[in-house]
């Protein structure tokens, strides 16, 4: 049985059975077979469901928006937020997705020849619950627009988000099969991936999360696309605009409870300014409220689950047990919402959970460094590599520093990293392989194909 559970009050939403192994691969079937149908579709067609779905979105904002801040506790506002982005990636990829994948001619020897790009059926998605909505949109609009199908295995405690989502589709006019999702446990992804039918998977989560995915895939040998954890380093150099740095900083840290790959994380200061822009920074993360999440007033609702506002806990714990200094928060307020409060460490240093490992929960990490090369070699000392962040006034100088010298999958300058829909989005070493959105992200689930022709 999965259980959505309110995190901002333990109440249980609502239970749900979980779909059997005879379920599992009818739906499977029934995916595979509106396929064959599905890629035979237009692109006009295509596209006008894609804006249907768009269309959908904004208008039952409110209900969309509500299951998520009650499934996972993000504020209201930031759930229609979401909703809105989620309308935004449908409305891209129907107007570009047919200029994505028509054929590209290549000159050879041949008497023509040309790249085509055309879908390889069932694909599934493994995805986490901290943008609900956002997550699977972001790989369901660029997926049937290029012909394939997907069926969506998503986080248990997000079952109404993910059975919402389904039903979303087939309000728009997608065929009743096109988009499925599972209710399942975890331990069952593996016999999916097996599934001969199944083509390829993508996964948003964690690392060990990915390696597990990765591993069953490769011994299928199928494609697969993962975006994994992150622990963003964001540098801070001694001419930056300090008032505006902290505020993308302390945005970043704090949206979503902190519960997002790309969130800021390390925040690595050149001495120099570093005791002007912990002032600062302390100021922004102290005024956060913390509350309701359907209180249009909260700034900041529970973490997701108390079990990962616990392990949170215990990472700050024994970074201060190995030398940081805690300038805000790290305690675990009372009753029985899965609150965690906004939280500062100091004096973080290599070797120390709040360096080395993925803090999901808003606790900043300030990482001291003497100058701008300590900074970038500090910023790099990391198993991830997702996004990342240089704030400087002098932008060219900032711009050579993101585009040649810091290890990540986007790097932005004098802003907090976010996903677009026109940018290519992933990581590099732990933090996976491949790409989303934007023409890169349509392509990654297509047979890229070589077509050549000798007429004489």
């Amino acid at each position: 049985m999965l259980q959505s559970l309110n995190p901002f009050n333990q109440e249980i939403i609502q239970s749900y059975k979980e779909y059997s192994q005879n379920e599992i691969e009818n739906i499977i079937l029934k995916s595979d077979a509106a396929f064959k149908e599905w890629r035979q579709t237009e692109f006009a067609i295509r596209s006008k469901l894609l804006r249907n779905t768009a269309s959908t979105l904004k208008k039952n904002i409110e209900e969309y928006s509500n299951i998520i801040t009650m499934e996972m506790g993000k504020p209201i506002r930031e759930s229609r937020a979401e909703i809105e982005k989620c309308a935004w990636v449908c409305e891209y990829y129907a107007e570009n997705s047919e200029k994505f994948l028509s054929p590209q001619e290549v000159k050879t020897d041949a008497s023509k020849s040309y790249v085509a790009f055309q879908p390889l059926g069932v694909i599934l998605a493994v995805m986490p619950w901290n943008f609900p909505f956002w997550q699977v949109f972001r790989f369901a609009a660029p997926t049937l627009m290029a012909g394939n199908v997907g069926i969506l295995k998503h986080s248990s405690n997000v079952s109404g988000c993910a059975l919402a989502i389904e039903q979303i589709f087939r309000d728009a006019g997608f065929p009743k099969n096109a988009f499925r999702t599972l209710l399942i446990n975890s331990k069952k992804v593996a016999s999916i991936i097996e599934n001969p039918t199944v083509k390829a998977v993508t996964l948003t989560g964690s690392t060990p999360a990915g390696k597990a995915v990765a591993s069953k895939a490769s011994e299928m040998l199928k494609k697969t696309v993962l975006e994994l954890g992150g622990s963003d380093p964001y540098i801070i150099l001694e001419d930056a605009d300090l008032q505006k740095a902290v505020n993308s900083c302390s945005f970043s840290r704090l949206l979503n409870a902190g519960q997002s790959c790309i969130a800021a994380k390390r925040f690595i200061v050149v001495e120099s300014v570093l005791q002007d822009f912990l002032s600062l920074l302390i100021y922004n993360m102290k005024n956060m409220v913390m509350g309701d999440p359907l209180d249009e007033n909260t700034n900041m609702g529970p973490m997701a689950r108390i079990d990962l506002r616990d392990e949170l806990h215990e990472q700050v714990v024994k970074s201060m047990e190995l030398g940081a200094q805690l300038l805000l928060g790290g305690q675990i307020p009372p009753g029985k919402a899965a609150f965690y409060p906004p939280t500062i460490l100091t004096d973080v240093k290599p070797g120390m959970p709040a360096f080395d490992e993925e803090l999901f929960g808003p606790v900043a990490a300030i990482v001291p460094a003497k100058d701008e090369e300590e900074a970038i070699q500090l910023a790099n000392n990391s198993v991830f590599g997702l996004g990342a962040a240089v704030f400087t006034k002098d932008v060219k100088h900032g711009e050579m520093i993101a585009a040649e010298k810091l290890e990540a999958g986007s790097c932005f300058v004098n802003d907090f990293v976010k996903s677009d829909p026109r940018l290519p989005f992933g990581g590099i070493k732990q933090s996976g392989y491949g790409r989303e959105l934007s023409d890169f992200g349509i392509r990654e689930f297509v047979n890229i194909k070589t077509v050549y022709l000798r007429t004489r």
